[in-house]
């Protein structure tokens, strides 16, 4: 794995961040010569999704599973400087259960404009209703890298509410319409990344912008959780290394995934040469509480 990783380990002011507010902006994650291919690449999967589906040009588009469909994508699931705060957040068992493309095109001129096309939802959906706890666990992130300018509102940006992600409802204005209290529109450049609990509240908005929002999207959670998509990438095994076959889920065992032995999680190996710090914080030993209201308990030898 590249070691320029360890220049880009999670600093305590960006957890921080990331666990009051449920979201983290990696600025310059994609150097610029990256961003032209990347959206290209883009957009042959937007010409093939429209031509499959007869989808117009001012409908929005959805493509999961798109790591297998080119190497540009592939790239990103350990990309240098957003993936040690994957597991700067999650630890060393985890691994990608979900992937995309996200499309946004111009509204159409001709058409009333509506309320945002998604409604406000945490991820996850059944989770949500199924899991028993509150807050609800985080159980998986997402990181969203955007090839089209979004620094500006009104261009279909993401909408949150920062630090919704501790909260297991969000009121929503009635007309239909309106935000929620405290939102705000992810404004990034392009080449940026930004990073959101899957809990946080947040929403599409729509594009009145002359330009199609294009954001890419990797999504990680632990190992023993099922994925999302269909993670078409067996035919990439071959040619994977170590760690990119633990995050693309060539595992030795269903059981490994829940009680891993020594030699059958290579980040942790990876860590443990590279960054034995950060082993030992993702091994659950001592980790440190960022709720100081909340004790650290350790289970007895």
């Amino acid at each position: 794995m590249d070691t320029r990783c360890l220049d880009h380990s999670m600093t305590e002011s960006e957890r921080n961040q990331f666990e009051e507010q449920g979201y983290l902006i990696v600025e310059n994650a994609l150097p610029p010569d990256h961003i032209a291919p990347l959206a290209e690449a883009s957009d042959r999967l937007i010409a093939e999704k429209r031509q499959a589906y007869n989808l117009g040009p001012h409908d929005a588009i959805d493509v999961p599973d798109i790591i297998g469909k080119d190497s540009l994508f592939l790239n990103l699931i350990d990309w240098h400087t957003t993936f040690p705060k994957a597991w700067g957040i999650l630890g060393w068992n985890l691994c990608i259960y979900h992937s995309g493309l996200l499309v946004t095109p111009p509204g159409d001129p001709n058409q009333p404009a509506e309320g945002a096309s998604v409604a406000w939802h945490q991820d996850s959906m059944r989770v949500n209703d199924e899991i028993g706890a509150t807050p609800r666990p985080r159980l998986s992130i997402k990181i969203f890298f955007f090839v089209s300018d979004m620094s500006e509102p009104g261009r279909g940006n993401t909408l949150i509410v920062p630090g919704s992600h501790l909260h297991d409802e969000l009121a929503v204005p009635e007309d239909g319409h309106s935000s929620p209290e405290g939102a705000i529109p992810l404004c990034v450049p392009p080449g940026a990344a930004v990073i959101i609990d899957r809990r946080i509240w947040h929403s599409r908005s729509l594009n009145h912008w002359n330009e199609t929002r294009k954001m890419l999207m990797m999504g990680y959670s632990y190992r023993w959780l099922l994925p999302k998509d269909e993670m078409t990438v067996k035919h990439l095994y071959p040619g994977l290394d170590p760690i990119r076959k633990q995050l693309l889920r060539d595992n030795p065992s269903n059981n490994s995934t829940y009680a891993p032995e020594e030699g059958e999680v290579a980040l942790r190996e990876w860590l443990q040469q590279h960054d034995p710090d950060a082993a030992a914080w993702s091994s659950g030993e001592r980790r440190q509480s960022f709720r100081p209201d909340i004790p650290i308990v350790t289970a007895a030898p």
